[in-house]
Formats: structure tokens, C-alpha cells, sequence
């Protein structure tokens, strides 16, 4: 239960602090921080819950990872059902709390997103479904691999939620204009359910992408990384 109660605390902070950055800091007149900050919060918000609750729970804060590491056989298959509702659950609340806060400012309108994770006219520079289909696969595919790598035992100790940082930040810088960037089902739905409508009917392309391309960055660490241990 302790494992379960920090992936909701650690994805509440993923939710909260990266759609958070997005929501009320990206465009604020005059020191807005854009794509840059808004990337680099969500890379700061798994590097600072690695350290806080990796030795917890593994920090997993997203079903595709999750579902990933079962996959590299990093993960008991009969703790993924109870990781994923945690993680879905703490984004939920993250996205109450940003809501309640958000809305608190004359003029706010969840219509206009909400940092949802959408395409077509919904994505922020108008990539179509199949575009955002590939960036989500391919950019968490590639995640899978940074983690695998960084948590195998023959890396470096320590400096793996360093490494998971950053790539998550560098996941953001390339594909923000493309869907807002999820590969994390559980964010996506954090805040989608209170955006409604088309936010909530593309939000399956926001679990299949992502689960797939952990599936296949699972699959390739194991060809290239699988030391017969």
C-alpha cells in the first residue's frame, strides 16, 4: 500500500507541476516561460520524485512505464493493475486541484485546453492523428529505453533519475508542437476529463501510442541490453 500511495502522490506531482507549468506559467504576460519552461518542468518533477520515492515504489508515475518495465521483465504483472489505477487517480486529483486554481482567474475558459493532449485542430501545431500517433510511440519507446538503461544494475548508480529527467525534458522540447506531449496515459487523463468533449474522445490515442511504444522500447532494451541475467 505504500508503493500504491506514492505513485498517487508522485504522479499528482507530475500532473500538478507539469500541466501546472503549462496552464498558468507558459503564457503569463511578460515572464511566461513557453516550451522551454513547460518542458523542463516535467522533466524536474520525475527527477525530484525519483529521489523522493523511487526507493518506494520505483517511481514509475505512468501506466506505459509501468506496463513497459513488466514487459523488460523489470515488473510483477500483479502489481500493474493496482500501479495504474494509483496513477490514474493522482492525476485525477493533480487536475482538481489545478482546476480549482486555474479557474480562480477572471477569463479562464477550459475550453481552451487545459494542457489536454490532442490532434489535428486540437494539436498546438496542427499535426494530424497519425503524426501524433508516431511521436507518442516513437518518443515512448525511446523513454522505455533511458529507463531500462539508467535502472539496469551495470549503470552507474545514482544518477538514473537524472537521466530520466532530462530525457523526459528532451521528450517535451521535440514533440510539445505535435500533441502538448503525453506518453503518460495517466497525465492525459488527469486533465482531459476536465476539458470533456474532444479531449475525452481523443484520449485513446493517448493510452494506445503510448502503451505500444513502451512495449516496443521494452522490447529492443532486452535486444540490445539483456545480459542473460
Amino acid at each position: 500500500m505504500k508503493a500504491y500511495g506514492a505513485e498517487f502522490l508522485g504522479t499528482f506531482w507530475l500532473v500538478l507541476g507539469g500541466c501546472g507549468s503549462a496552464v498558468l506559467a507558459a503564457a503569463f504576460p511578460g515572464v511566461g516561460i513557453g516550451l522551454h519552461g513547460v518542458s523542463l518542468a516535467f522533466g524536474l518533477t520525475v527527477l525530484t520524485m525519483a529521489f523522493a520515492i523511487g526507493h518506494i515504489s520505483g517511481c514509475h508515475l505512468n501506466p506505459a512505464v509501468s506496463i513497459g518495465l513488466w514487459a523488460g521483465g523489470r515488473f510483477p504483472a500483479g502489481k500493474l493493475l493496482p500501479y495504474i489505477v494509483s496513477q490514474v487517480l493522482g492525476a485525477i486529483a493533480a487536475g482538481a486541484v489545478l482546476y480549482t486554481i486555474a479557474s480562480g482567474a477572471a477569463g479562464f475558459d477550459v475550453a481552451k485546453g487545459f494542457a489536454s493532449n490532442g490532434y489535428g485542430a486540437h494539436s498546438p501545431g496542427g499535426y494530424s492523428m497519425l503524426a501524433a500517433v508516431v511521436t507518442e510511440v516513437v518518443m515512448t519507446a525511446f523513454f522505455l529505453i533511458v529507463i531500462l538503461g539508467a535502472t539496469d544494475r551495470r549503470a552507474p548508480a545514482g544518477f538514473a533519475p537524472i537521466a530520466i529527467g532530462l530525457a523526459l525534458t528532451l521528450i517535451h522540447l521535440i514533440s510539445i508542437p505535435v500533441t502538448n506531449t503525453s506518453v503518460n496515459p495517466a497525465r492525459s487523463t488527469g486533465v482531459a476529463l476536465f476539458v470533456g468533449g474532444w479531449a475525452v474522445e481523443q484520449l485513446w490515442v493517448f493510452w494506445v501510442a503510448p502503451i505500444a511504444g513502451a512495449l516496443l522500447g521494452a522490447g529492443l532494451y532486452r535486444l540490445i541490453g539483456d545480459d542473460d541475467r
